[in-house]
């Protein structure tokens, strides 16, 4: 029972923030799904529900995308998703934990000393094939996106368009990676189907807070996302 409450937990609030700015979902519930869930089980549920929330919201917000970037990211994205395939089959679950601790922590030391990327078509599809890495190796597109976006001053609708466009495909292509080369079992879509409910509750409660969450607001909200997790992780991983 306080595993199911933890999970249902864990979705609410990663969907409210995947809605509210348009990168929280993954980065949130991967490392918690972590610590309830075998690693291929984290990663393909949070897949498939980011990947629920990415077609909940695309049509509402379209007007927003810049298709000319989501065009690059994707190009670049299929180069990085055997590479993180590779990756996922490999490591050991205590590397892999402590992996995702540290690209947290990492990314979150970049935007406080308020890092800055200047856009270009090449660094496009870098940042693309690096998403595309991270996606079907431990489920999180989002730390290339936002360091890139957030450090090129990309305003904050225009950057939740974006990347919910680029997540429809991404996500797509990794769950079948996934599937492909790892399987999938009962329990991933069993829990999934479970929490489609918390999920529309958080697009809804999402939405709301996005029409008051001001620019500076987002960033401190970034922080504080990325910090806690990356540090959480880390500590549960270490005394493990």
């Amino acid at each position: 029972m306080g595993t199911a409450l933890s999970f249902l937990c864990i979705i609410l609030v990663a969907s409210v923030l995947q809605t509210s700015t348009g990168f929280g979902f993954s980065i949130m519930a991967t490392p918690f799904l972590l610590m309830l869930f075998l690693p291929q089980e984290a990663i393909q549920i949070n897949i498939i529900l980011s990947l629920l929330i990415s077609i909940s919201l695309i049509w509402k917000i379209r007007t927003d995308i810049d298709f000319t970037i989501v065009k690059k990211l994707i190009i670049g994205s299929i180069v990085g998703v055997p590479f993180g395939i590779l990756i996922f089959i490999s490591i050991n679950i205590n590397a892999f934990k402590m992996g995702v601790s540290i690209l947290l922590l990492v990314l979150t030391l970049l935007l406080i000393l308020n890092f800055r990327v200047k856009p270009t078509p090449n660094r496009d599809f870098i940042v693309g094939g690096l998403s595309g890495l991270l996606t079907t190796s431990i489920g999180m597109p989002g730390p290339p996106l936002l360091l890139y976006f957030t450090g090129t001053d990309t305003e904050k609708g225009k950057l939740r368009a974006t990347t919910l466009a680029f997540y429809l495909f991404i996500y797509f292509i990794s769950l079948i990676t996934q599937i492909t080369f790892t399987g999938t079992n009962k329990l991933i879509w069993e829990s999934s189907l479970y929490a489609i409910p918390i999920v529309f509750l958080g697009l809804f409660l999402g939405q709301i807070i996005f029409r008051w969450l001001n620019q500076r607001i987002f960033k401190i909200l970034t922080f504080i996302l990325l910090s806690f997790t990356g540090i959480y992780l880390l500590i549960e991983t270490l005394n493990s």
